[in-house]
């Protein structure tokens, strides 16, 4: 059996003598890539602020197909993701606490266990690429 593979295309290039790029994926708005002094100037998302926005815009997207597939009526959603990095390098992130907001009438935590393990299990790619090297929690509120 032959897997499909579909690609999918980003640049990004320097637009300083720092290290700030504009990266961009197939036709979509530039976004500003930079770094902290005083190696960068601080003038866009670190690449580790894109993966926590890239982890949780992945799993959101999941959880709420799953939720909306369900019946669920939800007025608000937000996650709010926090990363633990490592002091020395690879200073990459050690741990992620991804914090979910859902205000719904009819949303319980059962439901949001059930979709969030279906995105960790099987549809959030951003998730399958880093488990095992980060662990990641989770914590649910509910408002009605």
């Amino acid at each position: 059996m032959t897997d499909k593979l579909i690609k999918v295309r980003a640049a990004v290039k320097l637009v300083n003598d720092k290290l700030n790029f504009s990266g961009i994926v197939e036709g979509n708005s530039p976004v500003s890539i930079d770094y902290i002094p005083p190696l960068g100037d601080n003038l866009g998302y670190t690449s580790l602020e894109l993966l926590l926005l890239s982890l949780s815009s992945c799993l959101g997207s999941a959880m709420l197909l799953f939720l909306r597939r369900m019946q669920k009526s939800i007025s608000e959603f937000e996650i709010i993701s926090t990363g633990l990095r490592n002091q020395d390098h690879p200073t990459g992130f050690k741990s992620v606490l991804l914090t979910i907001h859902v205000k719904s009438p009819d949303v319980n935590e059962a439901d949001l266990i059930k979709v969030a393990g279906l995105a960790e299990e099987k549809y959030c790619p951003v998730w399958s690429m880093i488990k095992g090297n980060v662990l990641i929690n989770l914590d649910y509120t509910i408002t009605r």
